[in-house]
């Protein structure tokens, strides 16, 4: 009886590192104080179809989207950030890299986001420079 347990727990224990190696990778997000705050971008830029630069104030940010989103940026609004339920839950409409946040333009279907990085201003205009397309937080 003694040897059937050992060789369960071996077992188990080989099931569960087979599991973890094919895990996907843990979404690390903001913290919810250094988050986008939606009502206060000042302006954003589309690089290309799978990142965006936003500025809120003195903060500013990376959004890497999961997919292509190849309309972002056109027609107004041309780029509309979109809280998950539980940060909507929190009283604020924020955007930290977590997951059910998305990004949309007008006629398009919102595009997942897959992670928001806080950079400096130095690599925020070295970035800006090659923008596909920009606007401003005073769009409708």
């Amino acid at each position: 009886m003694k040897g059937l347990s050992s060789l369960l727990l071996i077992a188990a224990a080989g099931c569960t590192s087979a599991f973890a190696g094919n895990a996907p990778p843990a979404r690390e997000s903001l913290p919810y104080a250094q988050c986008i705050q939606i009502d206060k971008i000042n302006e954003w830029h589309v690089l290309d179809a799978r990142r965006a630069l936003v500025r809120t104030g003195p903060h500013r940010y990376e959004v890497r989207l999961q997919a292509d989103c190849p309309r972002l940026g056109i027609g107004v609004p041309g780029f509309l950030l979109r809280a998950n339920e539980s940060n909507k839950a929190l009283g604020g409409s924020r955007i930290c890299g977590e997951a059910g946040e998305t990004v949309s333009a007008r006629d398009q279907p919102p595009c997942a986001i897959a992670a928001v990085t806080l950079i400096d201003e130095a690599r925020f205009d070295q970035l800006r420079k090659h923008a596909a397309r920009h606007g401003s937080g005073a769009e409708p």
